[in-house]
């Protein structure tokens, strides 16, 4: 063991140690200070030095951060919303956070839990998404060209506008989902994924969805134990009856 690089990481009393998740957002004399996935929601922040901070996947919904010195800050995955504040020239869409009008594109984002999340027009271009739980997620506008979204489960969300040209939806898990004036007809493959009770989708983008192959149509997916097939079916059947 390197135990120069262990000492950088602790200070000299091992008691004075503390989880970066419980960092609270004061002044600290040891710097850059580390609060990697603390919650810091809907807090005004004090002028604090953040400078090469590592703030990866710290929760600053509604926190204002603007009195802080942010440079060569680590917000990768950190979690951001329409009321965080940060100070001016600081371009916190581009700084690795999640949030509305992210730029996200190619992020790995495997597995995460992005429930709830306003990521209304954010740029998933080419990310990872696989197994990612997007459940109630506002993703108005958003972009998924390109991405993974195997497994992910979308149950619930709203993809009012949003693109899904050449995502893979292998299995995803679109129940209950407001798919209004969604483009998932581009979508590279919608293999064992589930649409029940999904809304917004019109007949000819049924009937569009229900021409793939049986490969893509008759599979089944283990979790919901609905073949897409019938899912779509019943979206089709729904559209026909009176009133």
């Amino acid at each position: 063991m390197n135990h120069k690089h262990q000492a950088c990481l602790l200070p000299e009393d091992p008691s004075q140690w503390r989880a970066p998740e419980d960092c609270k957002p004061v002044s600290s004399q040891h710097l850059p200070i580390d609060a990697r996935g603390a919650n810091w929601v809907n807090r005004i922040l004090q002028p604090l030095d953040l400078r090469n901070a590592n703030l990866c996947r710290t929760d600053i919904r509604g926190t204002d951060l603007t009195a802080c010195q942010l440079e060569g800050c680590n917000l990768t995955l950190a979690r951001y919303d329409k009321k965080t504040r940060v100070p001016v020239g600081f371009n916190l869409e581009k700084s690795g956070a999640v949030g509305p009008g992210a730029a996200l594109n190619g992020a790995f984002l495997n597995g995460a839990d992005l429930r709830g999340m306003d990521l209304r027009n954010t740029n998933f271009m080419g990310a990872y998404l696989s197994g990612c739980d997007l459940s109630g997620a506002i993703l108005d506008g958003a972009r998924f060209v390109g991405a993974d979204l195997r497994f992910a489960k979308m149950q619930g969300c709203r993809c009012v506008g949003t693109r899904f040209n050449g995502s893979q939806l292998q299995q995803a898990d679109f129940r209950a989902a407001d798919l209004t004036e969604a483009i998932l007809e581009g979508s590279e493959s919608i293999q064992g994924a589930d649409f029940s009770q999904a809304t917004g989708m019109d007949k000819i983008q049924l009937a569009n969805l229900l021409t793939r192959s049986h490969i893509e149509l008759d599979c089944w997916n283990p979790l919901t134990r609905q073949a897409t097939r019938a899912t779509l079916e019943s979206l089709l059947e729904s559209t026909m009856q009176p009133g």
